[in-house]
């Protein structure tokens, strides 16, 4: 069983597609595809674990919702009994506990404010720093999934101006949990007591602390080496100059036609070296009202979704990632292990090279959760360290013995889902 810090655990497929894959052509590659019956009785197999693994995630789905009410910007809902600031306070540690477990489960990673700090370290490629007021955050945490590559145009001095075109490495995923507290750079009419949740696609990353609230442009250190200096140089040359002159001296260069001589003399220096300190500045302006427009129009595409939105696309996505799982794990234990089955390792290997072929993406199949779920479901056997599948229809009638202990509504309805 071979481990790939380098991959991730995310499997890019839709579960109905999956389900066609597997059907028709998963295996080596002489072919041993499923036959049209086998290919029906697997098809009924995994509308059956998908009925069973919505059933679950509705649950979840009611939990995160409850979980969310009091802390959505977005509500309209009244409610009956507001929550004292000591529940809101334990409520609002499970909200980001339960977003956290079902982040893992749709396979985001929970970046550390070290991680964070070291990858927004510096300006981007278009020469723009942010300056985070992290006093401005109550609570803060960010989660990503998928690592990827865009193409950006830029041009350097060194390069005479002309037109380069990079790779920036990107964040696929990112979302981002945040709860404010008063902080003068938010202003004064700041929500502080609702969570935001703000789900992003493609963002460079060194530019993932664009995502945030409470962010300002900073000026690069080289321009504020400018205009500090433009300035020190005015003050110290007016000085200068000043001080060389008598009383009686700076009086008489004042006076009359000489005077005018005089002041244009000392002011025409002072004037030029301000006036660099102030094209510099100008310069800044303008690239932080570029940068910030640019930022605008990029984000507006680039948000995918926000506040309870998110937990429903989270949802989704973390139901279809189990029951991929399930759908792999199950079907080649059931196609290729035989009746002496496989062990962890094996089964492990024969998934990821695969999926590899079939999807021309390498992904870390998580064989321990996979063979957990199944153990669990009843749908394997286990001797020692080596597990078989269940023939497809013993595994589909686990399907429906478990929605009887479910509860469902009648035996015609539990026919219905498993096949």
């Amino acid at each position: 069983m071979a481990i790939h810090p380098d991959r991730e655990h995310f499997i890019p497929l839709r579960a109905s597609d999956l389900v066609d894959a597997l059907c028709t052509r998963a295996g080596p590659a002489d072919g041993q595809h499923l036959n049209l019956v086998d290919q029906n009785e697997f098809r009924r197999f995994a509308r059956a674990a998908a009925a069973h693994v919505h059933a679950q995630y509705r649950d979840n789905l009611d939990r995160l919702k409850t979980a969310y009410a009091p802390f959505d910007p977005d509500t309209d809902l009244k409610t009956v009994a507001p929550p004292t600031d000591a529940a809101r306070d334990a409520a609002l540690d499970g909200l980001f506990d339960g977003i956290a477990h079902l982040l893992e489960k749709a396979n985001y990673t929970q970046m550390t404010r070290e991680e964070f700090v070291s990858v927004m370290e510096g300006a981007s490629d278009w020469g723009v720093d942010m300056d985070v007021a992290w006093a401005a955050f109550d609570r803060l945490e960010v989660f990503v999934r998928g690592i990827g590559h865009t193409r950006r145009f830029r041009r350097k001095w060194y390069r005479l101006w002309r037109r380069e075109e990079i790779a920036v490495p990107t964040f696929r995923r990112v979302l981002v949990a945040v709860k404010q507290r008063p902080h003068p750079r938010l202003g004064v009419g700041a929500d502080t007591r609702s969570v935001f949740l703000k789900l992003f696609k493609d963002i460079p990353r060194m530019d993932v602390e664009m995502l945030l609230p409470a962010t300002r442009v900073k000026m690069p250190k080289f321009d504020r080496v400018k205009l500090g200096g433009s300035i020190s140089s005015s003050v110290g040359y007016g000085v200068y100059k000043l001080s060389t002159l008598s009383f009686d001296a700076m009086m008489a260069a004042l006076s009359g036609a000489a005077g005018v001589l005089g002041v244009m003399t000392l002011a025409t220096p002072i004037a030029v070296l301000l006036g660099y300190g102030y094209s510099t500045y100008a310069s800044f302006v303008t690239q932080k009202q570029t940068y910030l427009y640019n930022l605008a129009q990029s984000l507006y595409y680039q948000n995918l979704d926000n506040n309870a939105g998110v937990i429903y696309r989270m949802l989704d996505e973390a139901e279809e990632q189990e029951l991929r799982e399930i759908l792999l794990a199950y079907f080649y234990l059931w196609r290729f292990a035989g009746d002496g089955g496989w062990t962890a390792a094996e089964l492990d290997d024969y998934v990821e090279l695969d999926l590899e072929r079939l999807l021309e993406t390498e992904v870390d199949f998580e064989i321990e959760d996979a063979l957990g779920k199944l153990v669990a479901l009843g749908l394997v056997t286990q001797d020692g360290d080596r597990y078989a599948a269940l023939p497809v229809a013993a595994a589909r009638d686990r399907f429906a013995a478990l929605w009887g202990r479910l509860g469902a509504a009648d035996e015609s309805a539990v026919c219905e889902l498993v096949g």
